[in-house]
């Protein structure tokens, strides 16, 4: 009994999860694998070769590794900025 009552009050006060088969997942990580599932979808759909456009000169490739470099990208600068703020 005591044991049921701690457990039910560390998730009244804990992230948001859903119960998923039996475990807590967090609704955080359902939202990070439904972006990524159609980041990969998106980047999978577009195969054809464009121009980019650098400063010395212009460069084509398929517009999949274009995508790929702007998420890694992307996600890299977003994981530099939380860590800053998190230090604060």
């Amino acid at each position: 009994m005591m044991t049921l009552m701690a457990r039910k009050t560390a998730h009244e006060y804990g992230p948001p999860t859903v119960t998923v088969k039996g475990r807590d997942v967090r609704l955080r990580t359902i939202g990070f694998l439904l972006l990524a599932g159609l980041a990969i979808w998106f980047i999978a759909a577009n195969t054809e070769s464009v121009t980019v456009r650098l400063w010395i000169s212009d460069v084509t490739l398929p517009l999949w590794s274009v995508l790929t470099v702007t998420l890694l990208v992307g996600m890299a600068l977003g994981l530099l900025l939380t860590r800053r703020h998190t230090r604060r």
